[in-house]
């Protein structure tokens, strides 16, 4: 079976790569990512998707369907990039130089998505069946951390065409390793209000001080914190002023004891003046999706963590062993607060166990310069294909050795 998955790469690696180059030279910066959906859609039928339709929140869906409707494996990437740093000269550029695919993206994921588009089309163009459900999805709205689009894609769509995912595979940068968690990350809006802007402006410092002891004293734990002043405001007698507080998460669930202590701290420090109330909420934000959609969504991502001993991991690792690969298990480092994956909606919000597979690396998200290997590119649609058909294929007897 691998000879056949090998023998049949070998003569679309080059189509694989122009495709990841031309969803390189296609902006889709976060909200944006109408070109590249319209891309990703095209190329789907193209290369014989059964069902293929672009969705109300704007995801790409493909899907090519089993023998029986009892499991679903869904590949998922993001179709959104961040904007440009001002350090690249021509981020869009998708040129090829020295093995490697440049441009905004390649890495955070484009490459990814290109790989899980080819990995399904690989099985089938090797002929080797599937019993269960295979769903590839382009998702929009996630490199805010918030992933708007996969929520949408759970919701609703995925139901809507009866396939609930029993596993989902992440095309996000793991160097080709696989990964099954990380931290997370919450924003909070304090807000300070009176009548008195000089009783409101020294609650409000007091908080921050306060705040700010709390961050050196957590510092040992391993605490990250950034806490930042919102511009006063005077209304109708009443002055308002505020702080902004993101905080790491490392467990999940761990979000509700920090707004309890967050509040409680900020309720102490205003109970020192007179009719000065304070106010603590999980940062909210409206988004307008590329198709006209708004969404409020909620400045949050919780912790999670796919059981190291689960089917999925296990099958997924036995089936890069018996392809050759070599796919070591770890966890997303997310080096700045705000960075995340669709792990926390898909593990904590739909219980759907999801590890990440892809070929960038992690450093090279959002980093100027970014890139990808070309040879990685061609290594995770083979990968891929090997995990999917390990997980969803009918199991191929009779292979002879040479084959194998």
């Amino acid at each position: 079976m691998y000879g056949i998955l090998k023998s049949r790469l070998e003569g679309m690696k080059g189509e694989a790569t122009e495709f990841a180059r031309e969803l390189v030279r296609t902006k889709s910066v976060s909200l944006g990512e109408e070109p590249a959906a319209a891309l990703v859609e095209r190329k789907m039928r193209e290369l014989g998707f059964q069902r293929v339709l672009r969705e109300e929140c704007g995801n790409v869906v493909g899907a090519m369907l089993g023998r029986r409707a009892d499991t679903t494996l869904a590949l998922i990437s993001h179709l959104d990039t961040v904007a440009p740093r001002t350090a690249d000269a021509d981020p869009w550029s998708g040129r090829l130089e020295g093995g490697r695919l440049y441009g905004v993206g390649a890495a955070d994921c484009k490459a990814g998505l290109a790989a899980q588009v080819y990995a399904a089309y690989l099985l089938q163009y090797s002929l080797l069946p599937l019993q269960d459900n295979l769903v590839v999805a382009a998702a929009v709205a996630e490199e805010n951390g918030l992933s708007v689009g996969v929520r949408g894609l759970l919701e609703r769509t995925l139901p809507e065409l009866g396939l609930r995912p029993r596993f989902a595979v992440l095309g996000e940068p793991t160097g080709l390793d696989l990964y099954y968690g990380h931290d997370g990350w919450m924003e909070l809006d304090i807000q300070v209000e009176g009548p008195n802007p000089f009783h409101v402006d020294d609650i409000t410092r007091h908080i921050a001080g306060d705040l700010r002891q709390s961050v050196n004293a957590d510092q040992a734990s391993g605490a990250e914190y950034e806490l930042a002043p919102v511009a006063r405001q005077d209304a109708g007698g009443v002055c308002q002023a505020g702080l902004r507080l993101a905080r790491r998460l490392h467990h999940h669930g761990e979000e509700a004891q920090v707004l309890q202590q967050v509040t409680h701290c900020a309720q102490q420090v205003a109970q020192q003046a007179a009719a000065v109330g304070v106010s603590v909420q999980v940062r909210r934000e409206t988004q307008r999706l590329y198709n006209g959609k708004t969404t409020v969504a909620r400045r949050l991502v919780s912790a999670w963590s796919t059981d190291p001993f689960d089917p999925l991991l296990e099958r997924a690792r036995q089936a890069l062993a018996a392809a050759g690969c070599e796919g070591r298990p770890g966890k997303w480092q997310l080096g700045r607060l705000g960075m995340g994956t669709a792990g926390s909606v898909l593990v904590n919000e739909f219980q759907v166990p999801t590890i990440g597979y892809g070929p960038g690396l992690e450093a090279q998200a959002h980093a100027a310069g970014e890139y990808v290997e070309v040879d990685k590119l061609h290594a995770a649609i083979y990968g891929t294909a090997a995990i999917a058909h390990g997980l969803v294929g009918i199991p191929v007897c009779g292979w002879t050795a040479d084959e194998i």
